[in-house]
């Protein structure tokens, strides 16, 4: 059945419903309270799509380990207690979820996402309307500087059959640019990838425009969601109604001030940054996408620039960029990569990760019989975001 769709968000995730939407036949008008398209948390992320490390942050022992890292200047975890009930509320969920069986359960649902996410990728590249964002496949390494940390890891690999243990010489023959580094060993899987997400939802964009079955409004946030009964009936945007008739909020973190009596959406923002540096002329970096695994630091090469992003700072809705955090991120950079990329001319980023406390996002129905959510991705939106959006686009058909 042919519908009408307004999307609420015009990042990865809503940029994805809505290109979903449409392949099944809908009408969608989709709503972006920027100005730009990707212009928020889609817009410098890590740039991996990471789809076999999809394990939630909430695990046994998160909380102990969280205090020790808060202790270190370079922790690549920090939090700022506020007078703020979300975010207690969320603290409490997320160490309540910080046990194994758990973790291993929500583990299990991320992965089964994560690669139908990574065959819907696949089969919309094949259309080749979504243009060149710096697509991939040139396989993960998660590197690692403690014997001990290495050891565990690879007794607990989520894809034996698919994935290279290495020992310290095979992981500076399968990747020269780590020569100098102190690395241990190392897990490889050949078969994860990297792109740009800024240019995917740019592409994503230009395709739902050729396809005439989606319309736009930039600049205009939603303040208000108007039901009457158990139906969504319009938007508020500033003055003006809109009348709606099935309608997805993919907001982000924003989303949890859009909720209706009923429905519970328990996010908070995970702010992350990220550095993207422009390649030179002889210097050598990483062909493989790096996870330093102990400093929690991405590398991926999209291109001629090369993206670091790390860190998570649980701070309320402060969006604006931390020196500090960004200056330890590319001393870290340079030590890990000295001659990889031109660090002191990267671009500095920082974005909003909408995350749930269990790390598993909100796609489905609500209580409103015309209202869903695709929500809560936290650092995996680029990852999760083509299967999330074909999922609740065919639970809507």
């Amino acid at each position: 059945m042919k519908r009408q769709v307004t999307v609420i968000g015009g990042g990865v995730v809503g940029l994805a419903t809505a290109y979903a939407l449409v392949q099944e036949g809908h009408c969608v008008e989709l709503i972006e309270a920027h100005d730009t398209l990707g212009a928020a948390t889609s817009f410098a992320n890590g740039g991996q799509l990471s789809y076999r490390y999809v394990a939630p942050l909430a695990d046994a022992g998160v909380p102990w380990q969280a205090l020790g890292w808060l202790l270190q200047g370079d922790s690549p975890l920090r939090l700022r207690l506020r007078l703020d009930p979300a975010q207690w509320r969320w603290l409490l969920a997320f160490t309540l979820a910080c046990r194994r069986s758990v973790n291993r359960r929500n583990a299990a649902v991320l992965l089964d996402l994560a690669l139908h996410s990574q065959a819907v990728l696949a089969q919309w590249r094949q259309a080749q309307d979504l243009g060149d964002f710096a697509w991939r496949r040139n396989g993960k390494l998660v590197a690692f500087r403690s014997e001990s940390q290495f050891k565990r890891s690879r007794l607990q690999l989520t894809d034996p059959d698919h994935q290279q243990v290495l020992g310290a010489a095979e992981l500076r023959t399968l990747e020269p640019a780590l020569q100098e580094s102190s690395f241990v060993g190392g897990i490889f899987t050949p078969d994860e990838e990297v792109g740009d997400c800024h240019a995917f939802c740019l592409g994503l964009a230009a395709a739902l425009q050729a396809s005439g079955q989606c319309r736009f409004r930039l600049g205009q946030p939603v303040t208000q969601l108007l039901h009457r009964g158990h139906q969504v009936v319009a938007l508020r945007l500033g003055h003006e109604e809109l009348a709606v008739d099935q309608l997805v909020l993919c907001a982000g973190y924003r989303s949890a001030a859009l909720k209706l009596p009923g429905v519970n959406i328990p996010i908070y923002p995970l702010k992350g940054y990220s550095l993207t540096a422009p390649l030179a002329s002889g210097q050598r970096a990483p062909e493989i996408s790096l996870t330093d695994y102990e400093r929690k630091i991405v590398y991926a090469r999209l291109d001629r620039h090369l993206r670091v992003a790390a860190m998570v700072d649980i701070v309320g809705q402060d969006e604006a960029l931390d020196k500090r955090r960004l200056q330890s991120m590319r001393r870290l950079a340079l030590e890990t990569l000295p001659q990889a990329a031109d660090y002191a001319h990267a671009v500095e980023w920082a974005g909003m990760r909408p995350a749930t406390p269990t790390g598993v996002p909100i796609i489905g129905a609500t209580p409103y019989r015309n209202f869903w959510l695709n929500l809560g991705h936290g650092a995996l939106g680029f990852t999760l975001a083509c299967g999330s959006g074909q999922r609740l686009a065919r639970m809507i058909g």
